[in-house]
């Protein structure tokens, strides 16, 4: 018995990469086979549930001993594998090539977090008033933790977008921050006014 997560619950059909063959290497045993899902032993979890595109149903579906014709494979037999991976190849690269980068930006805005949070802290210690950095740090500190989380998302893939995983879940708390002891707007105000650009 088999499972894979199908991104259209509704469909009639599905493409699956399946073993059709007992070849020691695993890039030539797999086949690209069309599978009508309404063939016996074919059977589909409840909807997982996202954090959004509930107009998409995503859900587990599971094979129990289910036959498929030789003349549903695509392609060549023992060549799924490389026609999946052929598919892949170009959004592959482009994740490559933007994913340190991400990181490195990420971990330098957090240490641009870090030197504000330690001037106020040292500010404040010495009784200087610190409504200014207070609010600029909270500002940042509220729309980094919703960059960083939203990034981390995309690195998970479609795993990233369901419910229970612990990044969703940080995104999803990390995202009061933004609210919570005075929304952005508010320090954005609080910023302003000690600059002296409000509005007279």
């Amino acid at each position: 018995m088999g499972s894979c997560v199908c991104c259209c619950l509704k469909a009639d059909w599905a493409c699956v990469l399946v073993n059709t063959n007992k070849h020691p290497s695993l890039h030539r045993n797999k086949s690209l086979v069309c599978v009508k899902l309404s063939e016996p032993g074919i059977h589909r979890s409840k909807p997982i549930k996202k954090l959004g595109m509930h107009c998409s149903d995503t859900s587990e579906i599971f094979f129990d001993d289910v036959r498929v014709p030789v003349t549903n494979i695509i392609g060549e037999e023992g060549r799924g594998f490389m026609y999946q991976m052929m598919q892949f190849q170009d959004e592959r690269l482009v994740a490559v090539a933007t994913v340190h980068f991400t990181l490195a930006e990420l971990q330098t805005e957090l240490e641009a977090v870090r030197a504000i949070l330690y001037r106020a802290v040292l500010s404040r210690i010495t009784g200087k008033d610190v409504t200014l950095l207070a609010s600029m740090a909270k500002l940042k500190a509220g729309r980094l933790a919703r960059v960083t989380t939203d990034s981390c998302l995309q690195f998970w893939g479609g795993n990233g977008f369901t419910w229970d995983n612990p990044i969703s879940r940080l995104h999803r708390d990390l995202r009061l921050h933004s609210l919570a002891a005075g929304a952005d707007q508010v320090m954005l105000s609080i910023i302003c006014k000690h600059m002296g650009t409000l509005p007279k």
